[in-house]
């Protein structure tokens, strides 16, 4: 099993702003550091908790300070962009990293969003599937591409010179384009299986149910089948709120207590899944659960893995035989609170949860 990190990012509102993209930074090259195989970072432009506006601009700010994690749009919110922007700046980025780059794409879930960019009300799942079909013809195709779709058209005809170069959208490094990754987070998720048809590999997020994640591979498994591929379970990347620190008492104050990152998480994710777009079943293991018990202290107790070396690694291995195997844990990054808590977490996590956890596995 492998260790990653995967950050949204999100901070309290009155942080300084500098101050968070600094932490986020430096969140992902200790990452590096520390052995981290992969790192994506979310992005939203309408939201200052969440302060990533653009993950591709993040990213190659780390382009050349890291060494070896492979960095991911953790995700690209495809409806809000035009697919040129997305395939010339995905392309860029993948060769300033010289393939270290994984694609993870979405219809973005932020409504704020969506009302910015002119798109709220719209079928936005069918604005995301359009955008990425014209991203990946604009890298299979030569000038003037002339793709025409419902709610973007790419052509450089009239315009084009081709012996200058005018008119040629660059290609990826990797060829023919990097591995594209999405978000999985409805139970018994119908889109899962889109993306084990399209040969796409997925992230179940870190906020849903154990049980709802066990929903995922099966219909994941069952689209590979679809396309005549049988899927690997090395290819599942399973997010998760983690802490780790060198007492039990610590772990439970940090991960738990209102003064602590992971409460703040949940009080805002709450506000906006449950309260603001009706999406409790995310939380619930029963629908007839009422809203009002979905609170931050509840998901807390349910969704972060906190304790020393040994109890999270039984709580990991735990959650392995609820949900299944899985070659990725993606540790989900949170605000620093107490910085040196949160580096102590990560280091304790890389040098010896993982190397126990691995061992129990036999691997």
């Amino acid at each position: 099993m492998h260790i990653g990190i995967f950050m949204m990012p999100l901070h309290p509102p009155g942080r300084n702003y500098l101050d968070t993209l600094a932490e986020d930074r430096a969140a992902v090259l200790l990452a590096d550091e520390l052995g981290f195989s992969e790192a994506y970072v979310g992005e939203h432009a309408t939201d200052v908790a969440e302060n990533i506006t653009s993950c591709l601009l993040f990213l190659a700010s780390l382009a050349h300070d890291t060494r070896r994690i492979v960095l991911g749009s953790g995700t690209l919110n495809l409806p809000n962009t035009h697919p040129v922007q997305i395939a010339s700046q995905v392309a860029m980025l993948d060769h300033l990293l010289r393939g270290r780059f994984i694609m993870g794409i979405s219809p973005g879930g932020l409504m704020s969003d969506a009302e910015a960019f002119g798109n709220y009300g719209k079928d936005r799942n069918a604005m995301f599937v359009e955008c990425i079909d014209t991203v990946l013809k604009i890298w299979a195709s030569e000038p003037p591409y002339d793709i025409i779709g419902q709610f973007w058209q790419v052509s450089t005809r009239q315009n084009m010179i081709l012996d200058i170069g005018q008119g040629r959208i660059i290609r990826p490094y990797q060829q023919p384009h990097p591995r594209v990754v999405g978000t999985v987070v409805a139970p018994y998720s119908k889109g899962i299986s889109a993306m084990g048809e399209r040969g796409w590999l997925p992230i179940s997020a870190n906020f849903l149910l154990p049980q709802w994640v066990a929903t995922h591979w099966p219909n994941y498994a069952a689209g590979c089948l679809r396309r005549g591929a049988r899927a690997n379970s090395a290819d599942w990347r399973v997010a998760r709120s983690i802490f780790v620190a060198d007492d039990t008492t610590t772990a439970q104050r940090y991960a738990r207590s209102a003064e602590g990152p992971y409460h703040f998480y949940y009080k805002q994710l709450i506000r906006k899944l449950v309260t603001g777009h009706g999406r409790g079943n995310l939380f619930k293991p029963d629908e007839a659960m009422p809203d009002s018990a979905v609170t931050p202290e509840y998901a807390c107790d349910r969704l972060v893995i906190a304790g020393t070396v040994n109890e999270v690694v039984e709580q990991i291995l735990a959650l392995r035989e609820q949900i299944g195997d899985f070659g990725t844990l993606l540790y989900a990054g949170h605000d620093w609170v107490d910085p040196t808590l949160a580096r102590r977490s990560m280091v304790l996590m890389a040098e010896q949860v993982m190397p126990r956890i691995n061992a129990a596995l036999g691997h």
